[in-house]
């Protein structure tokens, strides 16, 4: 059943067209990735989601909650970790946590023990009596998602919740968020640029300016590369390129000083490749289809490689318009 739908939902900024026409569900007690680089419309859909915006047309309602019509109602049915940390850096752990249930209508008689758990959830109880300013970044995030938990919402929306963290810090946090749907019986709706981070959701929608270019579960999505990846390293890309086009009828593009193609068996095609550009054949690398490789399939660019100046300028101009208006 669907904790989320969303019917042609589309904002604009005065010119600027920051979603543009998309629908999507997401089913109950699923974990559902938001994928898509910076400036794609991904923080303006959870920001209405959330109700912090509304839509400029379309529908989006959050556990039967219309957004638009019913904002107080979606607001206390769902838990939020911001890019930005919003906690109290002068408060505890344990502070931070009460202080929201405060605000939440939690019952007096529960926030300690809901606080314990939502600690022990995250791997932050020996640290409940610690001020938040000295906690590094990553134990930051973990306490965000407990706050979030504090008033049992239906729905968590974590937008890109490992922004910034180191490696061990971001495990630390996935390690939390992959077990919310079974053991607190949680939807968690998650915007991210980290292809790694999107493997672990049920169901991913891409976006990119705007618009919803493809959905299904990560397999489904690798699907649409349909086969192998074969990356070859050679002395003249341009002269094995012709190679391969003239003696297997194959079009290879080029990557980062490397060759690549795509194959329905890697293993069968290799040796009429390498005996196709044997004179200038230096390496060959087979990679299993990657949500990488989805995006670069279906833009044209690497989602990695997307320049945050990109990003920028769109703001700029959404803060320009908002300024006059």
């Amino acid at each position: 059943m669907p904790v989320i739908q969303v019917e042609h939902l589309v904002k604009r900024f005065g010119p600027i067209t920051a979603v543009n026409d998309i629908s999507f569900d997401v089913e109950e007690g699923s974990i559902f990735g938001f994928l898509g680089p910076n400036g794609a419309g991904k923080t303006t859909t959870i920001s209405i989601l959330c109700t912090l915006l509304s839509p400029t047309s379309g529908r989006a309602v959050v556990n039967g909650y219309d957004c638009r019509l019913e904002p107080q109602k979606v607001r206390k049915s769902i838990g939020i970790v911001f890019q930005d940390t919003t906690l109290d850096k002068d408060l505890t752990a344990y502070e931070n946590l009460a202080f929201h249930a405060y605000i939440y209508g939690v019952k007096k008689s529960e926030v300690r023990r809901r606080a314990e758990d939502a600690l022990s959830f995250v791997g932050l109880t020996d640290r409940k009596d610690d001020l938040v300013k000295r906690f590094s970044g990553g134990m930051k995030r973990r306490l965000e998602v407990a706050r979030g938990l504090m008033h049992q919402p239906k729905v968590l929306f974590l937008d890109e919740p490992t922004l910034g963290l180191d490696p061990q810090s971001r495990s630390n946090l996935w390690e939390a968020i992959i077990e919310l749907p079974e053991k607190h019986g949680m939807t968690v709706f998650m915007t991210t640029h980290y292809m790694e981070e999107a493997e672990v959701c049920g169901r991913l929608a891409i976006i990119d300016h705007g618009k919803i270019i493809a959905r299904g579960s990560p397999e489904e999505m690798k699907g649409i590369i349909g086969g192998d990846v074969v990356y070859i390293k050679t002395r003249n890309n341009l002269k094995a390129k012709e190679e391969i086009k003239e003696a297997l009828g194959m079009t290879a593009e080029e990557k980062d000083g490397e060759l690549f193609l795509t194959v329905e068996n890697a293993e069968a095609s290799i040796p009429p490749l390498i005996r196709a550009i044997a004179e200038t054949a230096l390496s060959v690398r087979i990679e299993r289809p990657t949500l990488n490789d989805v995006f670069l399939k279906l833009t044209g660019k690497e989602i990695r490689r997307e320049e945050a100046g990109g990003a920028d300028t769109i703001r700029e101009e959404i803060r320009a318009w908002r300024r006059k208006h």
